[in-house]
């Protein structure tokens, strides 16, 4: 993995998303990465694919679980039969 400053990418941003294409770069700030850049292609791999955040905790895989309700103070009743 790369790193860069932050005025190293400053001043050249376009190489440095050059670099990324390869592999992810950390982009430092007084020393401390801040940043990471990475493809669009890297990044899908590592979310699967999802849009945004509320794609990857949509959780499709319990679209067909049926879940249990609960009375109003977040409680389930007790079934003694």
């Amino acid at each position: 993995m790369q790193k860069v400053t932050s005025r190293e990418f400053n001043q050249d941003p376009t190489g440095v998303k050059r670099i990324a294409k390869l592999s992810p770069v950390q982009i430092t700030e007084r020393g401390r990465v801040s940043h990471v850049l990475l493809s669009i292609e890297k990044y899908q791999e590592i979310t699967g694919g999802a849009e945004n955040i509320v794609d990857m905790l949509s959780m499709p895989e319990l679209q067909d679980y049926e879940f249990q309700k609960l009375d109003a103070k977040g409680i389930k009743p007790m079934d003694f039969n």
